[in-house]
């Protein structure tokens, strides 16, 4: 089966296949989104290098953070998204990249690495895993069904609540993500995504909460099977988990069909970084990994898997046609224009915005 489920990924990575003399030093742990490798890279990466992954998932970029802050995580390599990796960054939580131990950083795309260096400058903390968008997966036949001319290219079909309202009944999922959902919300309304201004960000308030009834879940990754059974109709979530749900779809043969829309008015462009924490135990072993995952062939076949777009140049003649050719994938460059970018909030703004998604996701 192409796709497994998170539980049954990690049972199958932790089991591993230990090679005789493996000790603690010929280890790397690492943290990982859900549902987001190829699991034989990582058996492939154990016979080449001796070394043994240990290997963990996580749905939220909250989860990680609060193991960042927290300190003594345990873990060797790490992947926050980039607004979650500038703050942490600030926070001391990761140690800058030894480059002369990564050969294969040249193989990174600079339409990537100027745009995450917002986050990191210089890229001296990390290196993009992937890339993507976050937009709206539908379920077309049941979107149809309930409004023949749903404008499934826009935010309206999410944040108008006449519209979002007619689809109540077959399910909607928003992503469990403040930090997304709010720069959405105020580009709808033609604010800027961006806005650290707390009476900008409440206007996000008033519109989040007028289509909370129409919401039957906030959550950052079951959308993906729930999408692909048709458990559900509507979901706002990332490009590849999207894309993911259409493909397992498909495999069932299921009668379901499940499309992504890159919204019109613009969507967040987000990236994922492989870093290193500071009280890492195992960094040898970490930049090691690091460099294995930036070869080509590596990055083609992680992307291949997951559907999502990565920031190695080098990994793009070995992409699958359907994926460096899917414009929900690897965006045009009209698209590109379109895309915007987020800053971490300060601390003070921040308190304001959990108080805000918390309100919001508890509907009072």
């Amino acid at each position: 089966m192409k796709f497994l489920a998170k539980s049954a990924l990690a049972a199958v990575l932790l089991a591993g296949t230990a090679a005789p003399g493996w000790s603690a030093d010929g280890v790397v742990n690492v943290y990982n989104w859900s549902d987001y490798i190829d699991e034989t890279i990582l058996q492939d990466f154990e016979k080449e290098t001796g070394i043994k992954v240990v290997y963990d998932v996580f749905d939220s970029n909250d989860i990680l953070e609060t193991k960042l802050l927290a300190g003594g995580t345990g873990y060797d390599v790490v992947v926050p998204s980039g607004t979650f990796l500038s703050r942490q960054i600030q926070a001391g939580v990761f140690q800058p990249l030894d480059k002369s131990k990564l050969s294969n950083l040249g193989n990174m795309w600079n339409v990537v690495s100027e745009r995450t260096a917002t986050y990191d400058p210089d890229n001296a903390h990390s290196v993009n895993y992937m890339w993507g968008t976050t937009g709206i997966g539908y379920n077309v036949d049941q979107v149809e069904e309930r409004m023949a001319d749903a404008p499934v290219d826009s935010w309206k079909l999410i944040f108008d609540p006449t519209v979002l309202s007619k689809f109540a009944d077959c399910g909607v999922f928003m992503l469990d993500a403040s930090d997304e959902m709010i720069p959405a919300a105020l580009n709808y309304l033609g604010e800027d995504p961006d806005s650290h201004d707390p009476e900008v960000i409440a206007k996000a308030e008033d519109l989040l909460m007028s289509i909370r009834p129409y919401i039957q879940k906030f959550h950052s990754s079951e959308y993906i099977n729930a999408l692909a059974n048709g458990d559900i109709c509507i979901a706002v979530g990332w490009s590849g988990d999207v894309l993911q749900a259409r493909d397992r779809a498909a495999e069932a043969d299921n009668g379901v069909t499940v499309e992504y829309s890159t919204p019109v008015e613009g969507a967040l462009m987000w990236f994922d970084q492989m870093a290193i924490p500071k009280d890492a135990k195992n960094v040898e072993n970490a930049h090691i990994f690091i460099d294995y995952i930036m070869r080509a062939d590596v990055m083609a076949k992680a992307s291949n898997y997951v559907y999502y777009a990565n920031g190695n140049e080098a990994s793009q003649a070995l992409l699958e046609p359907d994926v460096i050719g899917d414009p929900a994938i690897y965006s045009s460059e009209a698209a590109l224009k379109t895309l915007y970018t987020t800053t971490p909030y300060p601390p003070r703004v921040q308190r304001k915005v959990t108080r805000l998604w918390t309100k919001v996701k508890s509907g009072q």
